[in-house]
């Protein structure tokens, strides 16, 4: 199929464009580059420079290059500027995706895989979290998303969209041969930014939080590779055929992680010492976050082929430690 990737110099987007060739489809990439880099986009891939709120230029695309599925990365994405900024977060995550999802109706593509979030889901009570526990997030990021898979839903009911939800855990590594990886301004994830200190790029890591009811006392959270990731978007491509289908999957190992876990797997790949400083809790971070992935492991075949924290820090550990300064590095 030919795939237009949008946000597809961005961490995630990149990584999918090139398992959706490694898969034997076509991608095509928009990225207006305001957080993607263009050294990220693979190879004799088109690249449009534009933003996904360019109705013209999103339908002069569509045609010129005979677009079946559009997958959409280009959100905004950091909780707490979610909060400090959140018509930024609404223009961009709501409105500019309905401006996409309005063009591509008049141009009969009828076929979205949506790049969402566990956010969705706020502060569930259960664990692990499934697809139909309550949705109710506690910010305006994970609102948006929430916003627009209603929206979603709405058009599918209405136009015959077929769609799939990718609700995201902790997306973490790089590619294994080390060609691209996860760089962002500023770097707010927790794996990266633990590299980085211990290669002596990054300050000391604060850990919010050592009396949580965690075996070790910090938050546990669920990190899967972004490869891993980008495989299940593209097993659900033969899903989204049938005019309508509406298809949700949370995707996690299943297998949560604590903050000083993440440290000290660093510290043994490095053999360097991560300098660390305790702080209070922060608002709004709950204990746990666990994915179930049953529904992706049965409706799509997939599983992860990263099931160790340590195989997927030491993907990450070869790409930041090759490329200190992430894509400026010469």
């Amino acid at each position: 199929m030919n795939v237009l990737v949008v946000g597809g110099a961005g961490y995630i987007g990149s990584h999918c464009t090139r398992q959706i060739i490694a898969a034997g489809h076509h991608p095509v990439v928009l990225d207006n580059l305001s957080s993607g880099h263009r050294e990220a986009v693979a190879i004799g891939t088109p690249f449009y420079h534009g933003d996904l709120g360019d109705q013209a230029l999103v339908r002069q695309v569509l045609r010129r290059e005979k677009i079946d599925i559009v997958m959409h990365f280009a959100a905004f994405i950091e909780v707490a500027e979610s909060v400090a900024m959140p018509i930024r977060y609404y223009k961009n995550n709501v409105v500019k995706t309905l401006a996409l999802l309005e063009t591509m109706m008049e141009e009969d593509v009828r076929k979205f895989i949506f790049s969402s979030t566990a956010a969705v889901y706020g502060m569930p009570e259960t664990m692990p979290i499934t697809e139909g526990v309550k949705k109710a997030p506690i910010n305006p990021y994970g609102q948006t998303k929430l916003d627009c898979e209603n929206i979603l839903s709405a058009l599918a009911v209405a136009h015959g969209l077929g769609f799939a939800v990718f609700r995201y855990f902790n997306a973490c590594g790089a590619a294994t041969d080390g060609a691209i990886g996860e760089d962002h301004a500023p770097e707010t994830h927790l794996i990266p930014n633990v590299i980085r200190s211990a290669l002596g790029l990054a300050p000391v890591i604060k850990v919010f939080g050592t009396d949580y009811p965690t075996p070790d006392g910090t938050c546990l959270r669920d990190y899967i590779h972004v490869d891993d990731l980008s495989r299940a978007h593209i097993a659900a491509f033969d899903r989204i055929g049938t005019p309508g289908t509406q298809l949700h999957f949370n995707l996690g190992t299943g297998h949560p992680h604590s903050v000083m876990e993440i440290i000290g797997a660093v510290e043994k790949l490095s053999s360097k010492k991560v300098p660390v400083e305790f702080a209070p809790r922060r608002a709004g971070d709950p204990p746990e976050l666990c994915a179930d992935a049953t529904c992706a492991r049965t409706a799509l075949g997939w599983k992860p082929l990263f099931t160790s924290i340590e195989s997927i820090i030491e993907t990450a550990w070869r790409w930041h430690s090759a490329h200190p300064s992430g894509y400026a590095t010469r």
